[in-house]
């Protein structure tokens, strides 16, 4: 059994959420790596695009479920106010 890591859900505040441990930290690291520190900041889209040759293969092959999981830990940082989207559409996430 893998080991666990708690994440947060902004869209569903207070609610804590059971994850992979080893894949939250190896997409979290990627997304840190590629998201700016300046607005507007990037797409959902362009952030997946830029992580995906960065994930370990052998956690995600081929991208696998990328998606999914930057998605889980997008919402995570921004219920911990690490990352922050910008107020106008499309979505842009930027480093607060």
């Amino acid at each position: 059994m893998s080991e666990k890591i708690e994440v947060q859900n902004l869209t569903s505040p207070g609610h804590i959420y059971r994850v992979d441990k080893t894949k939250y930290t190896a997409v979290r690291e990627a997304v840190m790596k590629h998201i700016p520190a300046d607005k507007p900041g990037k797409t959902p889209t362009e952030l997946i695009a830029a992580i995906k040759p960065d994930l370990p293969q052998d956690l995600f092959p081929g991208g696998e479920k990328a998606g999914w999981w930057f998605k889980c830990v997008q919402l995570d940082l921004e219920a911990k106010g690490v990352i922050k989207r910008s107020p106008k559409s499309p979505v842009r996430l930027h480093k607060v």
